[in-house]
Parts: structure tokens; C-alpha cells; sequence
């Protein structure tokens, strides 16, 4: 069962993750008989959806190269000629117009345009999709970048990167849908609620997120507020979260990038 997301104004845009392998998320957004995609990992959900929808594919958006985020691709393709955007220094299966901070991803048919960020850390190309402009509440495709209560392992990048990165994400409106890939929301609660167990929102989102997976729901999009609010990563320079991260590290830490770094070294081996 999967939960459409349709603003109040434009009434006609609907927001939906489509459950893609074992964990994945392919966002799919729909105006007027027209779509796009996001990290399509596996072909079959999308062209399901496209038939079952009647709609046509116009836009593929790759956020960054690993094989559950691109995998799809070429099949979706194959029987929807749609144009494919993604980061300029990836390597992808198929790409016709490669992007990176501050271009801007034009789709008439939609009616939409979309800011592009650069979020290395999970990959060194890694990229965001920023829209506001055209809808009542903003969104973000952030990919492996910023997940609901965590962030992804850092494969190619820094601890100084994906804190850069995390940190451009949080500067955005605070009622931005976080609409990330994956749905790893109640792992990465149980792990926030061992970093900061007097924080009463997070002890509400735990039971909140986890009656939408009893009821095979899924958990996100978040909210960038929900973020800054309940996930550890977002907070890095909050006293509790220090502390947490002193602990684990045995030793003091002096800026943000080494808290982060101890958190993430935490929730690598939780």
C-alpha cells in the first residue's frame, strides 16, 4: 500500500514512492497525464505505474550511480524514450543532460523547475533535486544523502563533505517533504533514540513511524522540521548529541565534522 501525496495547490500534482528491491524507493510525481522519476532501481514498479496511471514518462532524475538507483534505467527506456538527468561526474547507464550546483532542471510538461545540489558524501557525484517554486509545499529528491532519522555511509566521500552537504539540506524551507530512497526509518530511530534518549519527539516519531510499517506504510516523505527536530546527523551541534558522540568516541571533540564523524562510526557498527 502506498501513500499519494497531492498539494492543495496545484490540486493536480501527486507525489508517490513507489517500493522498488528490497528497501528502495522510486519517487514518482505525476501532472496532467505527464511523469517523472526518480532513482529507478528496478523497471518493473514504473512501467506498472505508468500503465496503471496511463501516464507519459517524460523525465528519469538520477541522484547519484549505484545499481539501486539506476538499475531500471535502461529498461524503463527501452519502452518510454523519456530524457535522463544526473550528476555531471557519475558514472551512469544513460544520461542526456548531466547537472550539478545551482542548474536547473526545466520540465514544461510538468510545469516544474528544479534546483540541483551538490551533495557529495555518499558518492564523491552525488546530487539533490530542489522544487518549490510551482507547488504549495517544497520537496526534495535527496537520494542516499539524508534519510528519515540518518544519512547514508560515506562510500566515496569524507566526513567533512556529508557534513557540508547536510548542512546545505538544512538551510532549506522547514516544511521541505524529504523524499529519500530508502526505508530505513525505524533502524535508524532505534539508533537516535541510543543518541539522545531524553528527546521526547523522537519517542513520538518511533511510535508514529512504527504503526505505518504495522500497517505495511511507508515512512516517508519526512519533513525537513521532523529532521532538525529527531535526527541525530541534523544535529551535531546540540549538547546532547555531543555528549553522545564524546561517549562513543572516548575523547573530545572539538567542531561539527568530528561529531559527525563519531555518529557515523556509531551507527556503521549499531
Amino acid at each position: 500500500m502506498m501513500n499519494a501525496f497531492t498539494w492543495p495547490v496545484p490540486s493536480d500534482v501527486r507525489l508517490i514512492p513507489l517500493p522498488a528491491l528490497n528497501d528502495n524507493y522510486i519517487w514518482a510525481l505525476s501532472r496532467n497525464g505527464h511523469a517523472l522519476v526518480v532513482d529507478p532501481g528496478q523497471a518493473a514498479p514504473v512501467l506498472d505505474w505508468l500503465e496503471r496511471e496511463s501516464l507519459q514518462l517524460d523525465a528519469i532524475l538520477l541522484t547519484h550511480h549505484h545499481g539501486d538507483h539506476v538499475g531500471g534505467v535502461m529498461d524503463i527506456l527501452a519502452k518510454h524514450p523519456a530524457r535522463v538527468w544526473g550528476p555531471a561526474h557519475e558514472r551512469l547507464p544513460a544520461c542526456d543532460v548531466r547537472v550539478g550546483q545551482s542548474d536547473k532542471v526545466d520540465l514544461p510538461t510538468l510545469e516544474l523547475t528544479l534546483d540541483v545540489l551538490d551533495i557529495p558524501g555518499h558518492t564523491a557525484g552525488h546530487v539533490a533535486y530542489f522544487g518549490q517554486n510551482e507547488v504549495k509545499q517544497p520537496f526534495v529528491f535527496c537520494g542516499d544523502t539524508l534519510f528519515a532519522a540518518g544519512c547514508g555511509r560515506l562510500f566515496e566521500g569524507t566526513p567533512a563533505q556529508m557534513t557540508d552537504s547536510l548542512g546545505k539540506l538544512a538551510k532549506l524551507p522547514s516544511d521541505t517533504l524529504i523524499c529519500c530512497a530508502h526505508e530505513y526509518t525505524l533502524s535508524n530511530l532505534r539508533w537516535a533514540l541510543q543518541v539522545e534518549p531524553d528527546n521526547p519527539q523522537l519517542h513520538e516519531r518511533w511510535e508514529q513511524d512504527n504503526l505505518k510499517r504495522q500497517q505495511n506504510l511507508p515512512t516517508v516523505p519526512s519533513t525537513l522540521k521532523t529532521e532538525l527536530a529527531t535526527n541525530p546527523f541534523l544535529r551535531c551541534e546540540t549538547t546532547a548529541v555531543i555528549k553522545a558522540a564524546e561517549h562513543h568516541a572516548a575523547q573530545s571533540l572539538n567542531n561539527p565534522v568530528e561529531v559527525f564523524a563519531s555518529l557515523r562510526d556509531w551507527k556503521n557498527n549499531f
